[in-house]
């Protein structure tokens, strides 16, 4: 009787420990297969740089000087041909019609030789959870296919990803790479993100 009870006393061990590694390797697989792979940065060396913006009270612009320093590239304000408000109600109140009629607001400036640019950062603040109209009219202005389109926004409390989806869909055939929201009293937290970014 304690043969067999030693017997089974040893199976039991044996399958107990089994089992265990059985769920150490399954949570480890588990853990490899639902890990989140890193987002492929864009390659950055030798490229000429353009980053363009849209900036109605002067923090986006603060960013886009951060940016335009740090990557050596040429700065371009995307700015309306018809200016907004100065009163922030009735700047809100028009956004919000140009945003319902999904329009493009005529614009001032072009940039004269877009094809020589490989990479395009494009700046603006988030106006009804998505870049103001303005911007939708400067991607419609020239060819993208190919480029690379870096965005980062300014906002209060609007994640830049809410606006991701147009940006994606107004800059067609570029590769579009979701940036960050940005902060123009943070010109260190820009700067870290561009060197990750290659600059």
């Amino acid at each position: 009787m304690k043969k067999f009870l030693s017997i089974l006393f040893t199976a039991f061990m044996a399958l107990s420990l089994t089992a265990c590694g059985g769920a150490a390797g399954q949570s480890a697989a588990t853990q490899q297969n639902t890990a989140q792979p890193e987002a492929a940065q864009p390659q950055t060396e030798g490229k000429k740089v353009l980053v363009a913006y849209f900036s109605h009270t002067g923090t986006t612009e603060k960013v886009a000087q951060v940016i335009q320093s740090k990557t050596g590239g040429d700065l371009f304000k995307i700015e309306t041909a018809t200016p907004y408000p100065a009163a922030y109600r009735e700047t809100t109140e028009l956004a919000k019609q140009e945003k319902s009629a999904n329009a493009r607001p005529a614009l001032k400036n072009t940039v004269s030789n877009m094809a020589q640019y490989d990479v395009v950062f494009v700046g603006y603040p988030i106006w009804w959870y998505t870049a103001p109209m303005a911007v939708a009219t400067f991607a419609d202005s020239y060819d993208f296919s190919g480029k690379t389109v870096i965005t980062f926004c300014t906002s209060g409390g609007s994640p830049i990803s809410d606006s991701t989806p147009d940006m994606k869909t107004w800059f067609k055939g570029a590769n579009v790479v979701e940036g960050i929201r940005a902060y123009a009293n943070d010109a260190a937290g820009t700067e870290r993100w561009l060197e990750r970014l290659g600059y």
